[in-house]
Order: C-alpha cells, then sequence, then structure tokens
C-alpha cells in the first residue's frame, strides 16, 4: 500500500471539527507503515469544503481521517474523489501508525451544524404527599 492521508490537525492531536481545523498533517504510508509527513496551513479554508477538498487532493491526498466532520465536507471531499474515515482522536501520528497497520477503525460519526447542546425541556418535577 503506497497512499497519501490527511488528518485535521491542531497542535500533535486530531482537531475534533474538521471544518474549523487551520492545519492538517499530510502522511506517506508505504509498505504499512508510516515513511513521511508534511504539515500544510489551510487557515484560509475554515468551512469551505470544496476549496480544502481541491487543495488536499492537489496534494495527493486519498484518504482523509478525522474525527468529526459535517454532511457538506464529506460530500465534497468524496465528489474529489477522496475517501473519508471518521472516528479519529488522539495524536495524529497514532492515528497515521494504526492506519498503516490495517488497525484504524472507522465511525459514522457526523456532525450536524447545530452545536446546541441543550434539551429544550424541563426536569422539574414536583412530588405531593
Amino acid at each position: 500500500m503506497n497512499r497519501k492521508i490527511a488528518i485535521p490537525t491542531e497542535g500533535e492531536n486530531v482537531n475534533a471539527h474538521f471544518g474549523r481545523s487551520q492545519a492538517f498533517t499530510l502522511f506517506v504510508i508505504q509498505d504499512s507503515k508510516v515513511s513521511g509527513q508534511e504539515r500544510i496551513d489551510t487557515a484560509n479554508f475554515q468551512h469551505q469544503h470544496e476549496g480544502i477538498a481541491q487543495l488536499l487532493k492537489s496534494k495527493g491526498v486519498e484518504t482523509v481521517i478525522c474525527g468529526g466532520i459535517g454532511p457538506g465536507a464529506i460530500a465534497g471531499l468524496e465528489n474529489a474523489g477522496v475517501e473519508v474515515l471518521r472516528g479519529a482522536n488522539g495524536p495524529v501520528l497514532d492515528v497515521a501508525q494504526s492506519y498503516a497497520a490495517g488497525t484504524f477503525v472507522s465511525t459514522n460519526a457526523v456532525c450536524s451544524h447545530n452545536h446546541d447542546h441543550h434539551h429544550g425541556h424541563s426536569h422539574d418535577h414536583h412530588h405531593h404527599k
């Protein structure tokens, strides 16, 4: 296997939200090992999913491995021919190594654009004796 993958990066870890990522780390996977890496700045592309997809594709990226990602970003990447794997967290190098070894397991985590986590109902109970 000789592939190039991209992981949205914050510090040394996976950025939990693809669309807010200001950088991606690109890894070359060869013979089930990480053989090279490069960090690219994507601050100008935040929430511009088609732009990020085209940039990554132009860099030879075949697979994006991320934490959470919205449906618009998934569509943009898939339309560009880039595979999307989800559910990654922790250090990006660890994620790349698990992918290279064939042990990374993708989830179906999709972020909605409603980041409001309030449930809008009350839990007040009145008990009468």
